[in-house]
């Protein structure tokens, strides 16, 4: 029987492991649910950044430099743009524009984004399954000192400068979790859940909010397993740590670990933080230490194996 596996991911720290994954898994053995709440229109396009992120990364497209957007990317839309005295604060480098683009078009044409994203994928030559987390459109909203800031807005127009209150997901209630990823965990046969070391609150927890999301990962036959996304109360990548900070969290993996507490079986802490399993494994979740901060392909791989391996022992268990 094929082992089946479904990676829960969103941004540039969650797509580093999903590389790591997708590179000990082959295409009938993995499949990515991806957050889309990020999502959101500029000069008139669809932006997905989490399902470009990932499609990049997996692709080998991604600009390792500045970690995000494109390699050997240009910038002549922009500095047009620019000189115009236009909008600019939104880099969109001209091969991303291509993308953007052909899905706004798709979309207006009645295309749904599960469509549009699979296809994209395989003209990107990644044959691995990807889910967007719903077909409708959800919007993240960060509550700060200056009101509700769409996410874009404060994370990238105002690099997460104000202080955070909160968050609210707009059109949420509404939407409908992909049936692709409803599938995934409703199968007997699913062999494990990884949760990459995403943002929980801004790149997780939308995913998590959708009706019977955080229900089916309850109770699906799979064992449920997250990756840290704090080492030593510091973010891997983002504004996390600031985050729980200003939310008056301590910034600890242990914190990151008690919010997926009602589904989660099994949690990756980093070698530093091996004095937090005992209060971790207190809430009944195991735990295994390994080097979580990935800087290279091999750290990928090795998180990847780590994590692969820690699945087999509590499906063992």
């Amino acid at each position: 029987m094929t082992k089946k596996y479904l990676a829960i991911t969103g941004g540039v720290g969650g797509a580093k492991l999903a590389l790591g994954l997708s590179k000990l898994l082959t295409p009938q053995q993995l499949d990515f649910a991806v957050n889309t709440a990020d999502d959101f229109v500029h000069l008139g396009m669809n932006i997905s950044p989490d399902i470009d992120t990932l499609m990049y990364t997996l692709s080998g497209e991604s600009n390792a430099e500045q970690g995000w957007g494109r390699r050997n990317e240009t910038w002549q839309f922009m500095d047009a743009l620019k000189q115009l005295g236009e909008d600019s604060w939104f880099n969109l480098g001209d091969k991303d524009l291509s993308i953007h683009i052909t899905r706004t078009q798709k979309l207006k044409a009645g295309q749904n984004l599960t469509d549009i994203t699979q296809n994209l994928y395989r003209q990107f030559a990644v044959n691995f399954p990807v889910w967007p987390m719903t077909n409708d459109s959800v919007s993240t909203f960060v509550e700060t000192e200056n009101g509700d800031l769409p996410f874009q807005d404060y994370f990238v127009k105002q690099q997460c400068a104000p202080r955070v209150s909160g968050f609210k997901f707009k059109g949420i209630k509404s939407a409908k979790l992909n049936p692709g990823i409803r599938k995934l965990l409703l199968d007997p046969d699913l062999t494990g859940v990884v949760l990459c070391p995403s943002n929980p609150y801004v790149s997780v927890d939308p995913m998590l909010a959708l009706p019977e999301m955080r229900t089916l990962l309850k109770t699906c036959a799979a064992p449920v397993v997250a990756i840290t996304p704090i080492i030593s109360g510091q973010a891997i990548k983002g504004p996390t740590a600031k985050m729980m900070q200003e939310l008056a969290m301590p910034s600890t993996a242990h914190t990151v670990a008690r919010h997926y507490s009602d589904f989660l079986d099994g949690f990756v802490l980093d070698s530093g933080d091996i004095k937090l399993s005992s209060t971790i494994e207190e809430l009944n979740i195991s735990t295994v230490t390994a080097q979580t901060l990935m800087v290279t392909l091999q750290d990928r791989i090795q998180l990847a194996k780590a994590t692969l391996d820690f699945i087999h022992k509590l499906r063992r268990s």
